[in-house]
């Protein structure tokens, strides 16, 4: 017996050494796929910068050449190579990406005067409040009499009215222009970021035929529209405008001045469906859902999936928003898997693949402010959930009911204190304006986000069916998004709230940055 006790321990041991040996291993390929992910999103801002030979590449099979000489560093020689490839191939995608110009791409017949342009509607329309922009897809072209198939997009800004939609076929006639750039703003790289190279300014336009897109997209384009007049109808302005905002990301309708109280006061990120956004919806969801069900079965991280992945789709699927959505599944599935720290590797993996597929988002602010809140999530947020619950228990102890209220209050403040932490210089470095207020109005704001989001989709499709129904549940959704006007223009009232700043100093933001990730290291190694 004692003998099949020994053997029955050593067999234990045995898995558990097993299992510690497989941990460890995975561990260390997750560093790898870290340091690979990081070397190519350099190696891409590299290429944006500097012309590199085809040739360097090769450079990155210098390291498994002298694996045969030194075995004992084998790995390490393998990760090295590994990084030069990854670093390399970067600064070869990012040329590679830039489209070439000849006769049959549509920016080649810039700045040659009229020319009649046939091609597609190829983005839901962008209504502002006098006009609109379309990014239009062009097929053919005709100049001087001389008919061309071409390729590439142009933005072209035409009057509100009549409407155009997605899917609509135009023959356009006007003049191509390069996209001009401003003192304080780059338009022409910003349009690059976006694929566009040409624009066109109130062109005559023809519509040859209406409904040739993809038609799930056309679809949920329309759906959109619906729920933005059902909104329209049973909500009075501007609160049917907030709603749509908040909800559908249509924000062309909300008044200019509306819109500047919620920049001046640091909750313009309330409106915006990004990364930051998104964060805050995960971190709710994830609270309630606990308060709700516990932790058991993970029904928590399911439901913030649909939760998060429904919300994209009532967005439009924008790229800003998939790529958020995609960033915040990452982040869940850590979770699921137990892995939390393993998210950034995930992040990083994520951000790669996007700046592979498309180099030139790595200069979009949107991806920029994607990728800074997951990583506020997966760096700050637990230290500050666990400090905030920690606070929750000693003032509340063993009053159940108050714990778990308490522990869910603070976990939304703690989602949000990490998201604004992560991103504020970035978005006083794009938007020159630093918000004095931002935490406070952020904090008393977000106990109306969920009811907000939850009545104004009742009312939205309410509508659809029963347009009475949709008036009576829309009381109910202007309280709440009154409150929210209430708090923002309080907020934006008070003196000294915010302030502008005509320019950032880049290597002040580096800076932060540099000494948050410090700051990190340091209370992760504190005793």
């Amino acid at each position: 017996m004692a003998l099949w006790g020994t053997r029955s321990c050593c067999y234990w041991l045995a898995l558990d050494s097993a299992w510690l040996c497989d941990s460890f291993r995975l561990e260390s390929y997750l560093m790898w796929l870290l340091y690979i992910s990081c070397a190519w999103v350099v190696g891409v801002f590299l290429g944006s910068k500097v012309g590199l030979p085809p040739v360097a590449i090769f450079s990155g099979l210098l390291p498994f050449l002298f694996i045969p000489l030194f075995l004992n560093s084998k790995k390490n020689l393998i990760v090295t190579g590994l990084r030069l490839l990854a670093f390399f191939g970067g600064s070869l995608r990012f040329p590679s990406s830039l489209p070439q110009v000849d006769e049959r791409s549509l920016c080649f017949y810039n700045d040659e005067g009229t020319a009649e342009i046939q091609g597609m509607v190829a983005d839901e329309p962008d209504v502002r409040s006098n006009f609109c922009f379309l990014k239009f897809s062009a097929s053919e072209i005709n100049v001087d009499g001389t008919r061309e198939e071409v390729s590439g997009a142009a933005l072209i800004r035409v009057p509100r009215y009549p409407a155009y939609h997605y899917g609509d076929v135009l023959q356009v006639t006007g003049k191509l222009e390069t996209p001009a750039s401003f003192d304080d703003f780059d338009y022409k790289s910003y349009l690059a970021q976006q694929g566009i190279y040409s624009v066109i300014y109130y062109p005559e336009i023809e519509v040859l035929d209406t409904g040739k897109g993809f038609k799930p997209l056309q679809w949920l384009y329309s759906l959109r529209e619906h729920l933005s007049g059902s909104l329209a109808k049973a909500l009075p302005e501007p609160q049917g405008s907030l709603a749509q905002g908040i909800l559908l990301g249509i924000r062309s309708h909300i008044p200019d001045s509306l819109y500047q109280a919620f920049s001046q006061t640091g909750t313009a990120h309330l409106l915006a469906i990004s990364g930051l956004h998104l964060s805050i919806v995960i971190g709710m969801v994830l609270s309630l859902a606990i308060l709700a069900f516990g932790r058991q079965r993970y029904i928590y991280i399911w439901l913030a999936l649909v939760a998060i992945w429904l919300y994209a789709l009532l967005t439009g699927m924008r790229p800003p928003v998939i790529r958020a959505a995609i960033m915040g599944s990452l982040f869940l599935m850590a979770e699921f898997l137990g892995r939390q720290r393993s998210a950034i590797t995930a992040l990083a993996f994520a951000a790669a693949v996007m700046v592979g597929i498309k180099p030139q988002i790595l200069w979009s602010v949107s991806f920029q402010l994607s990728f800074l809140a997951m990583a506020g999530l997966v760096f700050l947020f637990p230290y500050f959930q666990t400090w905030g619950r920690k606070g929750v228990t000693a003032v509340f102890r063993d009053k159940e009911v108050m714990v778990n209220t308490g522990n869910m209050v603070t976990d939304c403040f703690a989602v949000t204190l990490a998201a604004i932490i992560a991103v504020w210089p970035l978005i006083a470095y794009n938007f020159g304006v630093v918000s004095l207020v931002t935490l406070p109005a952020t904090f008393f704001s977000l106990p109306a986000l969920p009811a907000i989001i939850t009545t104004s989709a009742l009312v939205a499709f309410a509508g659809l069916f029963i347009p009475i129904a949709a008036q009576i549940l829309g009381w109910l959704a202007w309280l709440f998004l009154s409150y929210l006007l209430l708090v923002v223009q309080s907020f934006d009232a008070l003196p000294f709230s915010s302030f502008q700043v005509t320019t950032v100093p880049i290597w002040l933001v580096w800076g932060y940055y540099v000494v948050l990730a410090i700051a990190m290291v340091f209370v992760s190694h504190r005793k």
